[in-house]
């Protein structure tokens, strides 16, 4: 199912957002707070993410996070 490119994201779209612009301090605290604070699994997180960053609104919503983790992505598919 494809989002409405004129429907504002979900709550669930903007926590994710948000817990992206978050620094973490050691291993495993962010995927502790995924759990605790979305109740999904990481899997389920990483994949909400990445289809976050090919998505229009995200990049509105979101522009400085957006940009960034789609530099990453790049990056990382570059390595491989």
């Amino acid at each position: 199912m494809t989002a409405d490119p004129t429907d504002p994201l979900s709550a669930q779209e903007r926590a994710v957002l948000a817990l992206e612009r978050r620094s973490w301090p050691g291993p495993g605290a962010k995927e502790r707070a995924v759990r605790e604070e979305l109740g999904i699994s990481p899997v389920r997180y990483y994949q909400l993410l990445n289809a976050l960053l090919d998505d229009r609104r995200a990049l509105e919503e979101d522009p400085v996070t957006v940009n960034r983790l789609r530099r990453v992505r790049e990056a990382r598919r570059g390595r491989r």
